[in-house]
């Protein structure tokens, strides 16, 4: 089997979606399909139960993403240690994103460049799905997300900057003749909702409060999962939804409207990382958040 044919295996095993596997894969869906058809030829047994709505590993196929997990993990690490012991880097730092502005926060990856050019900054794009698994898993070393969090496993170092929030709407809803809107304006429309189970009840309610001051709830529509969706829903005027500001810069689109909020706190955001995996790598990185301080975005 071809390490490429693995990487698809493995991917599907994970993902269970064709389509979700191809984009992460930057591939087509067909070619994912002809490589497990032809693994399962090869083997003489289907390793994946489909049907129109699911797909599902067979008991083979379970056993045989058991057996090339760790192999195709440690070839994986091996040609990356021996791509960067090349290059002079002795270790790489890999921060999550869930905000969306990387950009903004360059004077702490340039600072920690600079400080300690032996080691690698790998900034990446991190899902507010399920937030804290890719510190759980150790594909991430340190994330960037909004505060409060409250994981005992968990360590929150500093915050890295503060965000006033803003309502995506519509580019022609109703609420575009208004200047800014408040939060008791929420309860009038709907809003979206993540699914059962995939984020922390306490970490989805300080971005979205269940209820307005005056007690009226507000009432969670679509179950979506990532930005677009959203986006994509509000356009059709289906719901609203609260976000960041940083989000009229980075996510800037002709069928949406970002209005300000004037009456919720902006939301803090801050370093957070797996209390004992923690090490130099992330206490330096921590460090250079300190000195900076908190910026203005």
């Amino acid at each position: 089997m071809e390490l490429r044919d693995i990487e698809i295996f493995l991917t599907l095993a994970e993902e269970l979606h064709f389509g979700r596997t191809a984009e992460r894969l930057r591939v087509t869906p067909a070619r994912i399909t002809q490589a497990i058809k032809k693994q399962e030829r090869r083997i003489g047994a289907p390793l994946f139960e489909r049907t129109s709505r699911t797909v599902r590993l067979t008991s083979l196929g379970r056993q045989l993403r058991d057996d090339l997990s760790p192999v195709y993990t440690g070839l994986q690490d091996g040609m990356r240690r021996a791509t960067l012991a090349a290059q002079g880097v002795t270790a790489v730092l890999r921060v999550g994103m869930i905000p969306f502005n990387a950009h903004d926060l360059r004077p702490y990856w340039d600072t920690f460049r600079t400080r300690h050019p032996q080691w690698k900054l790998q900034i990446q794009h991190a899902p507010y799905i399920d937030p804290f698994a890719g510190l759980r898993r150790g594909d991430l070393d340190i994330l960037i997300c909004w505060l409060p969090v409250e994981e005992p496993d968990l360590t929150v170092g500093p915050v890295l900057f503060a965000d006033p929030r803003v309502m995506a709407v519509a580019a022609d809803h109703e609420l575009t003749r208004r200047t800014s809107v408040s939060l008791e304006m929420l309860a009038d429309f709907q809003h979206s909702d993540a699914p059962p189970m995939s984020v922390p009840d306490y970490w989805a309610d300080s971005f979205i409060p269940s209820h307005t001051r005056k007690g009226r709830p507000i009432e969670r529509g679509p179950l979506v999962s990532n930005t677009e969706e959203i986006l994509t829903l509000a356009s059709a005027g289906e719901l609203v939804n609260l976000f960041p500001a940083h989000m009229t810069r980075y996510w800037n689109r002709p069928d949406i409207a970002y209005l300000p909020v004037s009456d919720i706190d902006a939301l803090r955001f801050a370093l957070v990382w797996r209390t004992e995996t923690e090490n130099e790598r992330i206490r330096a990185l921590a460090q250079v958040a300190a000195d900076i301080g908190t910026l203005v975005v």
